[in-house]
């Protein structure tokens, strides 16, 4: 029984997070709860040893894990004024002093140290996700995968359900939201989206791996069939979701999962790899290029004052102004107040800059950009390994495609900003470092091909 646990207690914290932890600005007791249950996860994770050793994709990966969280820990130490008076940004801090008589203070990188530490807090679903993968190291890609489908599948027919009862709908769960758009289990529409294109390539993965197993042709027709109508219904929440973002990468899922059905018995060429990714791009430009109503790149988007042309722009202004080092984790909501037009200003507010990566940069300086460069490189390398390998590794392939698609999302909203989908990003990570099948049939054929799977 502690073993069918072991293995099903990452699937069912994903479960937890895709439920309730569909948002960052809404949602505290819910977060709180998935904070309080991942905190459990990680501690346990810690304490059990596995019975076989963690792979080096998994070693750095975890080393990765531990750059972000010391750049968040060097953000609140306190620093020498002959220290944070030369970092960007301090300036007025240093005059303000100056002006009411009183001598500079220790103070942290972090021009919100509370809020960096709150911050800190809201990764946890993550960590919990990705140690509960890694360091416990027994689980079943296909016992996530079937979450994922699940909780998916439920979620389009709850957006369904909130269109049709209107603006009035019960079934929108957070009182900020996108009221009149299918957000699911979400408070936004296009983190919504980012869940479904996620899940494509799962579903896929779910039938490659039953049909590599010999069935009846019978039974793999009837799965073909089933595989058909759950992307269709996937397919239809991207289109009610109406996210652009979700029309755009729909493309590059749909054909990253059509190349894992072509190729599930041989290495992927790399000229596939190479027309998939221009094909990607190509999809990703077309709705920020026409004229499709975003506030990215249309004539609208300039004179709108929440509209991402003008965050993106403004962000970038104070990125240059705080660097080396930053603002602090956390403070976007406080910086970004500095340079808004104050003829324009009204009674709302951006709580994030809708870049993760724009909001990085600020927030974190080089430090930041160094570690997220160290992950990218590590990202690629393990795809190329992934989709290169001479026996396909189903679900490996679809976390690859799914974790690109959600920092392709990344650079133009903030997914990862949710428990929900940073737990997704997480599993994803940890299936790329840790494939189980390929660690458990290669380690077989090593003992004397004897027919033994380990419980790690």
């Amino acid at each position: 029984m502690s073993h069918y646990f072991r293995v099903a207690i990452v699937p069912l914290y994903l479960f937890l997070c895709l439920i309730f932890g569909g948002a960052s600005a809404a949602g505290y007791w819910a977060n709180l709860f998935l904070q309080l249950v991942g905190l459990l996860l990680i501690f346990w994770a810690l304490l059990v040893e596995r019975n076989t050793p963690m792979g080096m994709p998994g070693r750095q990966l975890v080393a990765i894990m531990g750059l972000l969280f010391l750049v968040g820990i060097l953000h609140v130490v306190p620093l020498p004024p002959s220290i944070w008076t030369k970092l960007g940004g301090r300036e007025e801090i240093a005059s303000a002093y100056a002006l009411i008589g009183q001598p500079l203070p220790w103070l942290p990188i972090s021009l919100a140290p509370d809020k960096a530490f709150s911050s800190l807090f809201w990764l946890i679903p993550a960590v919990a996700a990705l140690l509960g993968t890694i360091e416990l190291g027994a689980f079943k890609a296909s016992w996530i995968a079937w979450v994922l489908a699940a909780v998916t599948i439920l979620s389009v027919g709850i957006g369904a359900m909130q269109i049709s009862g209107g603006e009035m709908s019960p079934l929108y769960f957070y009182d900020i939201t996108n009221v009149g758009f299918a957000v699911g289990f979400f408070a936004n529409a296009n983190h919504q989206a980012t869940l479904l294109l996620g899940t494509i390539p799962f579903v896929t993965a779910l039938y490659l791996t039953d049909f590599s197993k010999g069935r009846s042709a019978q039974r793999s027709s009837g799965l073909l069939v089933i595989l058909a109508g759950t992307l269709m219904v996937l397919a239809v929440g991207i289109f009610i979701s109406r996210s652009l973002a979700g029309y755009g990468l729909v493309i590059p899922v749909l054909g990253g999962s059509f190349l894992m059905l072509q190729s599930r018995r041989r290495r992927v060429p790399r000229w596939a790899t190479a027309a998939l990714g221009a094909v990607a791009l190509a999809a990703i430009y077309v709705p920020f290029s026409a004229p499709l109503g975003n506030n990215l790149t249309s004539d609208e988007a300039k004179t709108y004052q929440f509209s991402r042309y003008n965050s993106f722009t403004t962000s970038l202004e104070a990125t240059q102004d705080f660097l080396p080092l930053g603002s602090g984790i956390g403070s976007f909501v406080q910086i970004y107040r500095r340079y808004e037009d104050p003829n324009v200003v009204e009674r709302e507010w951006l709580n994030h800059v809708h870049s993760d990566y724009i909001e990085l940069a600020l927030e974190t300086g080089v430090l930041g950009i160094a570690v997220l460069v160290v992950f990218l490189l590590w990202w690629f390398s393990r795809v190329v390994r992934i989709w290169r390998a001479e026996r396909p590794d189903y679900f490996a392939r679809a976390a690859t495609i799914a974790s690109g698609a959600i920092l392709a999302h990344s650079a133009v909203d903030y997914p990862l900003r949710t428990a929900a989908i940073s737990a997704l990003f997480a599993v994803c990570c940890a299936l790329m470092a840790e494939p189980r099948s390929r660690v458990r049939r290669d380690a077989a054929v090593t003992r004397n091909e004897a027919r033994h799977l380990s419980a790690d």
